[in-house]
């Protein structure tokens, strides 16, 4: 127990500590809906909520609600719908963001080891243009970055770990944003008319620690999430022009504590920090912290 508190006390202080939190535009989070290991229940409802601060003082509440299905003992489905508020000196804007259907197959376990492959995609809602009284928005305003994007991933398990690799591609991108920041009076936000963004690569290693009673527990994780090449805009000269800085590498360390309130029934607190960042993030998905509030219902 003393080793729990002192990761939670370490996690959570360094997510108050750094100047930028943990986001992403999907590929984090697209396997947990089928981390639940009771066969008896093949049907999972997830409903949750996600607050977080940016650049600039902008202020986010992001509630999801996703849906689970177990097909058999090596078939599940999921999908989920987002949403976004976000509010700053701009004003609020707040619309649904993004679709994600996603399926995974899982292999025969084998002497604790077992491995499973991931295959889905990501539907916009918007095509991030967003704006307030006709005014254009940056991204970090806008609820999807208006791309179809395609998820690729496997996860090995052995015991108490979990290593997971995947990788989402802008297979199609409608993103029309509109916003320059030579005409916004600011330039705390970079300029990203017409914004095309490139792939993401991730690995993610977890470790789960339970409780005696079995009714907690943690789930310690890091991930590096590599962005594959400098994503790009129109300039006013109607030029694309990449954004320097803009790929490489993000570390983020990430804690996931699930309290089990009865064998259908469970809350999930997560909080997460970068260890590591990129120069510039133009996606507009700079956090200085992130908090998670999740109800999970399965049948």
């Amino acid at each position: 127990m003393k080793k729990i508190l002192l990761t939670t006390g370490i996690v959570l202080t360094t997510a108050f500590t750094f100047g930028q939190g943990c986001s992403d535009a999907g590929i984090c989070s697209i396997g947990h809906g089928f981390q639940s290991t009771d066969k008896e229940l093949k049907n999972t409802i997830e409903v949750a909520s996600i607050f977080g601060a940016g650049e600039s003082d902008v202020t986010y509440f992001s509630p999801y609600v996703s849906y689970s299905r177990k097909i058999n003992d090596k078939i599940a489905l999921s999908v989920k719908v987002t949403f976004s508020s976000a509010n700053g000196d701009f004003g609020t804007r707040a619309a649904f963001g993004d679709a994600f259907l996603i399926g995974n197959y899982s292999f025969a376990a084998n002497n604790n080891k077992q491995w499973s492959a991931l295959l889905g995609w990501k539907l916009p809602f918007t095509s991030s243009n967003l704006k307030i009284n006709e005014h254009s928005l940056p991204l970090i305003y806008q609820s999807s970055l208006g791309t179809f994007d395609l998820f690729l991933g496997t996860n090995y398990k052995y015991n108490k770990l979990d290593f997971n690799v995947a990788v989402q591609i802008p297979v199609f991108n409608n993103n029309k944003n509109s916003y320059f920041k030579e005409y916004a009076g600011t330039n705390d936000f970079p300029s990203t008319n017409l914004f095309e963004r490139k792939p993401d690569a991730l690995f993610r290693a977890t470790y789960t620690v339970n409780t005696k009673n079995q009714k907690f527990t943690f789930k310690p994780n890091v991930l590096f999430i590599y962005h594959l090449g400098e994503d790009s805009f129109e300039n006013i000269y109607g030029k694309r022009e990449n954004i320097i800085g803009s790929d490489g590498l993000t570390i983020n360390g990430n804690l996931i504590s699930t309290y089990k309130l009865s064998k259908q029934k469970s809350i999930e607190l997560s909080i997460a920090a970068p260890f590591v960042i990129r120069d510039i993030r133009p996606d507009g998905l700079t956090r200085s912290f992130v908090l998670g509030l999740q109800y999970n219902y399965s049948f």
